[in-house]
């Protein structure tokens, strides 16, 4: 592959070097700062895993694009973010990062109210339920029987509903399914070492 940039690295690789500096400042910060209480602190590092877990599967694009695979095609940037995007729209990737953060705590919340049992679970199966429902929504997360799965108590069952969430527009999607195996293998194992 042809070189972008007259330097050691393309443009994409400088671009992946900014962004891993900037997660793991934001990282070190985290675990520099001193929470107000246990559960702060324990909600702030498993939103810093699901960032880690999430931006990988969504990928960086900071212009936004029309993501023609969601039905109906919905105008996308950043880490998949959808709220708000219009044509035309571009972000540094420092903004994104700081907007996945924001979303990513967002949907925890949301799933939390749905789910209350939630933040008592490890860290693993939050980060992956967490990472589940930033790509689906919190509506689809709330109203599926994973959600009903986790509220009777059967964890495990609710880890192994994930795999059923692999289709966008009716289709299965292989990222998905890739993805969806990622998040159940993190949920389980989670379970397997509380």
């Amino acid at each position: 592959m042809p070189r972008q940039s007259a330097g050691l690295f393309t443009s994409m690789e400088i671009d992946m070097i900014q962004f891993l500096t900037g997660l793991l400042a934001r990282i070190g910060a985290l675990f520099r700062a001193r929470p107000k209480s246990s559960a702060t602190g324990g909600l702030t590092a498993i939103l810093a895993a699901a960032a880690i877990f999430v931006a990988p599967w969504e990928g960086e694009r900071t212009e936004a694009y029309l993501d023609r695979i969601a039905s109906p095609p919905v105008w996308t940037v950043c880490y998949g973010e959808t709220k708000g995007v219009q044509a035309g729209d571009k972000y540094t990737p420092q903004q994104c990062l700081d907007m996945l953060s924001a979303s990513l705590a967002g949907y925890h919340a949301q799933l939390a109210k749905c789910i209350p049992a939630l933040p008592q679970q490890p860290q693993g199966v939050q980060v992956a339920l967490t990472s589940w429902t930033y790509n689906v929504g919190a509506s689809a997360a709330c109203s599926s029987t994973l959600a009903k799965r986790a509220n009777a108590g059967d964890w495990l069952a609710a880890c192994n509903e994930l795999p059923k969430w692999n289709k966008a527009g009716g289709k299965v999607v292989r990222g998905l399914t890739n993805r969806r195996a990622d998040e159940q293998r993190l949920c389980l194992a989670s379970l397997k070492g509380a």
